[in-house]
C-alpha cells in the first residue's frame, strides 16, 4: 500500500491551517477556558462558512460530497489549533451515523441542516463511567420513548440532537432525540478540558425517532470511523506540541548555549518526533481502510487510535518538561495541547479499551477461516 493525500487533499489542509492562523484558534481555545461560553460560536460559524461540516455529506443531501479522506485531513488541522468547536462531536458522530444509516427520510431532515450548520448533533452512548459492551447498555426504548441515562455526552449541553444507542426488544437500536425535549434533563460537567464540553444527560420517556432497529453492528463500525479521524485529531496535536517544545528549546539559552544543544533535550525531541511520525503511519493506514471501507478497518481504527494517543500524550507532556517549570502555568499554550491530550484519550473509550478491539481484530484476522 502507498498512501498519500492528493494535491488537492494537501491543498485544502492548507487553507483550513490558514484559516485557524487568522482566527487563532489556539488563542480562542484559552478564551473559552477562561470564560463562560462553551465553544467558540465566532470560530464554528467561519468553519461552517467554509463548507467544513458539508465535507462528506453528499450534494442531494445539501452537502459537497468529498469524502473521508477530505475529512482526515481537516481533523488534523483542528487537532494542530486545538480548535473549542463541537466539530467532532457533530461532524464525526452524529453525521456519519446518520450517512451510516439507510433511513431516507432521517438524511434528507437532518443532513442538509447539518451541513450549513443549522443544528449541532453529537453521540450518546457512554454509560455507568465506561464505553459499554453489547450487555451493557441500560438505556432502553419502549417503542420510541428513550428513558436512562448517558454520562459524559461530548458537547451534549450544545447539540440539538443525540444519537442515541439504547435497548429495542431483544437488539440495540439507534435512536435520535430532540436534546430541546422537555423530558430530557442536561448537567453539564467539569472535565480537565472544557473547551470540549461534556455533559450527563437523562431521558424521562423522551420521545425518540428510530434511525436502526438491530444497530451493534453499525455502532462499532461508527466508533470505528471515528476513531481515524479523531487520531488525525492527536497526530495534528502532537505535532503542534512537538514544535512548540522544539522552537522554545531552540530560542532558550542557559549557561551560554542554547538548550537545544543538551542532549537531554536532544533525546526528549528525538523521542516525539519517533513517537509522532509512528502514529502517522498508522493514521495513514486507517484513513486508507476508512475511504476504502475495508474488512481492515477495526484492526486499521484501533491500531490508527493507541498510537496517536500515545504519541499526543507524550509530546504535550515532554513539551511541558522542555518548558521547565514555566510550562506548567497558566500563562504559555502547554497545558492546553496537555489538556485536549488527556480528554481526547479517553472520549471514546479509554486506551486499555482500544488495546483490547486491536489484540481482538487481530485474533480475528489470523484466525483461519
Amino acid at each position: 500500500m502507498n498512501f498519500s493525500f492528493s494535491n488537492e487533499q494537501i491543498l485544502m489542509q492548507e487553507e483550513v491551517r490558514k484559516l485557524l492562523d487568522k482566527e487563532n484558534s489556539v488563542k480562542r481555545n484559552r478564551t473559552i477556558l477562561e470564560g463562560e461560553e462553551k465553544f467558540d460560536q465566532e470560530l464554528w460559524k467561519s468553519l461552517v462558512g467554509m463548507g467544513l461540516t458539508a465535507t462528506t455529506i453528499p450534494e442531494e443531501y445539501g452537502g459537497i460530497g468529498m469524502g473521508f479522506l477530505e475529512l482526515c485531513v481537516i481533523a488534523e488541522e483542528l487537532g494542530r489549533g486545538i480548535a473549542p468547536v463541537p466539530f467532532s462531536s457533530s461532524v464525526y458522530l452524529a453525521t456519519t451515523a446518520i450517512l451510516n444509516s439507510s433511513n431516507e427520510e432521517v438524511k434528507k431532515d437532518y443532513l442538509p441542516k447539518l451541513a450549513g450548520g443549522e443544528i449541532i448533533g453529537t453521540f450518546a452512548h457512554s454509560e455507568k463511567n465506561t464505553f459499554p459492551n453489547e450487555s451493557g447498555i441500560s438505556v432502553s426504548s419502549n417503542g420510541n420513548k428513550i428513558s436512562g441515562q448517558k454520562i459524559a455526552v461530548p458537547d451534549g449541553d450544545i447539540a440539538d440532537f443525540a444519537v442515541v444507542s439504547a435497548t429495542s426488544g431483544k437488539n440495540i437500536g439507534l435512536f435520535l432525540v430532540n436534546l430541546k425535549d422537555d423530558k430530557v434533563t442536561i448537567e453539564t460537567l467539569d472535565t480537565f478540558d472544557p473547551s470540549r464540553s461534556h455533559a450527563n444527560i437523562t431521558f424521562d420517556n423522551a420521545d425518540g425517532m428510530l434511525l436502526e432497529d438491530d444497530a451493534w453492528t453499525s455502532i462499532e463500525k461508527l466508533l470505528d470511523q471515528s476513531a481515524v479521524l479523531f487520531a488525525f485529531e492527536q497526530v495534528g496535536g502532537a505535532e503542534a506540541a512537538m514544535n512548540m517544545a522544539k522552537e522554545y528549546a531552540m530560542g532558550r539559552y542557559a549557561f551560554g548555549r542554547a538548550i537545544a544543544s543538551f542532549q537531554a533535550i536532544k533525546h526528549k525531541v528525538a523521542d516525539m518526533y519517533i513517537s509522532l511520525q509512528l502514529a502517522r503511519s498508522n493514521c495513514y493506514y486507517g484513513a486508507w481502510a476508512l475511504s476504502n471501507d475495508s474488512s481492515e478497518l477495526p484492526t486499521a481504527a484501533a491500531t490508527a487510535r493507541v498510537s496517536a494517543t500515545k504519541a499526543f500524550y507524550e509530546c504535550s507532556k515532554e513539551n511541558i518538561q522542555t518548558h521547565g517549570g514555566m510550562g506548567a502555568t497558566w500563562e504559555f499554550d502547554c497545558h492546553l495541547y496537555y489538556r485536549r491530550a488527556r480528554l481526547l484519550s479517553s472520549n471514546i473509550g479509554s486506551q486499555g479499551i482500544w488495546k483490547d478491539k486491536l489484540i481482538t481484530s487481530l485474533e480475528k484476522s489470523n484466525s483461519p477461516a
